[in-house]
């Protein structure tokens, strides 16, 4: 039987549970092995460490959002909260692009959509 590595311990002490990943393992392990062509092996251990890290970056953004809701006074957490924390915030630098970006062209184009073309 297969014993729990290092980090399983440490992981589940921080986090308080002992039982399933709240995240799935085997779609974290996708995308590492979708990330280059050299990563060719991943470790047991690896995909739990890269799922702590997403819940903890989860819970830091929403932590932050939710501060900007709470601003103005509203108790639904939106879209715009959430730009909010990323532009606010130098950590999230990152993703300024990714919650920038106007809505792709193809969804313009789709039945409905609002494309300046005319026909």
């Amino acid at each position: 039987m297969r014993q729990p590595g290092m980090y399983s311990g440490m992981l589940s002490g921080l986090s308080g549970k002992t039982g399933p990943h709240s995240l799935p393992l085997a779609r974290i392990k996708k995308i590492m092995k979708k990330s280059g062509d050299d990563v060719k092996m991943i470790s047991g251990e690896a995909p739990i460490v890269f799922s702590k890290a997403c819940e903890l970056f989860i819970e830091e953004l929403t932590r932050r959002s939710w501060t900007t809701t709470m601003q103005g006074k509203r108790r639904t957490l939106h879209k715009d909260d959430v730009v909010s924390a990323v532009v606010a915030t130098d950590i999230f630098d990152f993703l300024v692009n990714l919650v920038s970006e106007p809505p792709n062209a193809a969804d313009e184009d789709a039945p409905g959509g609002t494309s300046d073309t005319e026909h």
